[in-house]
């Protein structure tokens, strides 16, 4: 018990199904076996989710800080002091001011280190935004927040691991931001992320096109001969299996993604439209390319069902397993490169 992470949860937007699939996710005894869960938010709020879920039995801990953690038993720190008015299925400024609050203490502990991984519940990127949070997401707030220089979104499943060069972007602004530099500095985090955090050795990434047909040789766009190629040829050169441009309805009607590792798709909606058709409810979202780990599951705030008590857990259960395991690899990545034998003329000769 004594090696038990600590796993932060934020608990997203309160008129949403964040604190109901965190509820019925921390409601399994098995949890505890693997972390030790800290929430972000404030108990009168998950005793209101609490009843709709109708857990009888399941009473946070209050604690002042994350050194305070439980084992064995959900954990709560209380992040603001007044009552909140609670309004399921709403899109308001409430939502928005109290998943922020939950949000930036969980992201501060996450980068000083008193948790060892954070799960975001889902958000609602509009009614968040304010003088400190001017970002279009999870991703890019904790990337900000960790003082990295890129991510990668990147989604998983046991179907299908894509990411994607632009995320949360405007649709007119896509093709401009698709750059030689910027698929590069992708491919670079995807290679290294299924290295280290997935520990695949050699690992095959597809790379799709940006066009109808990945341009038809030019015929219905010059990003792939003047932009993707030339990128596929510059990390080709460093080492990293990238394959392509693909036709993306073609890649995935004829499911070329099964012979990859993983795929990186030019645009939020070419990657993640395929990823949720084969993936719904156990998809997970990871911001790979941190120096901190950061999950999530692949749905929104399920404005339409929440407080009806039918939101699944099974993708925020898969986020915060995933979570657990990935801190778990490169921990022990790490001991096996800092324990790594050195290489004598005297061991050579043995050989």
């Amino acid at each position: 018990m004594s090696d038990l992470l600590k796993i932060g949860i934020s608990i997203g937007d309160v008129n949403g199904i964040g604190l109901e699939v965190i509820i019925k996710t921390l409601a399994e005894a098995e949890v505890y076996q693997y972390c030790t869960p800290i929430v972000y938010g404030h108990t009168k709020v998950a005793s209101f989710h609490r009843k709709t879920v109708g857990i009888q039995e399941f009473i946070f801990q209050v604690i002042n800080n994350a050194d305070q953690a439980h084992q064995g038993k959900p954990n709560m720190i209380n992040c603001w002091e007044e009552d909140v008015k609670i309004e399921l299925g709403v899109a308001n400024e409430t939502g928005g001011k109290y998943a922020f609050l939950s949000l930036q203490r969980a992201t501060e502990d996450l980068v000083s280190g008193k948790i060892d991984a954070l799960v975001t519940a889902p958000i609602n990127k509009h009614n968040i935004q304010n003088e400190v949070f001017k970002f279009a997401g999870h991703t890019e707030y904790v990337q900000a927040m960790s003082g990295a220089p890129d991510s990668l979104m990147f989604l998983m499943s046991d179907e299908l691991k894509v990411g994607v060069v632009t995320g949360h972007i405007p649709v007119k602004d896509i093709a401009t931001n698709i750059t030689h530099d910027a698929i590069v500095s992708k491919l670079r985090l995807m290679h290294q992320s299924l290295k280290k955090d997935f520990w695949i050795e050699k690992p095959k990434i597809a790379v799709l096109g940006l066009n109808p047909h990945a341009g038809d040789n030019g015929l219905l766009g010059n990003e792939e001969l003047d932009i993707i190629i030339p990128a596929l040829e510059t990390v080709k050169k460093e080492g990293i299996f990238a394959y392509g441009p693909y036709p993306a309805d073609g890649f995935f009607g004829n499911q070329g993604y099964t012979k990859f590792d993983a795929v990186l798709a030019m645009y939020h909606d070419q990657g993640l439209i395929p990823f949720k058709s084969l993936s719904f409810h156990h998809g997970v979202n990871f911001t790979a390319g941190l120096p901190v780990v950061r999950t999530s599951p692949d749905h929104g705030t399920g404005y339409d069902i929440a407080g009806k008590n039918s939101a699944s857990p099974t993708s925020f259960r898969d986020a915060l397993f995933e979570a657990i395991h990935i801190v778990k690899r490169r921990r022990e990545q790490q001991q096996l490169e800092e324990n790594t034998l050195p290489f004598t003329k005297m061991s050579r000769d043995r050989d």
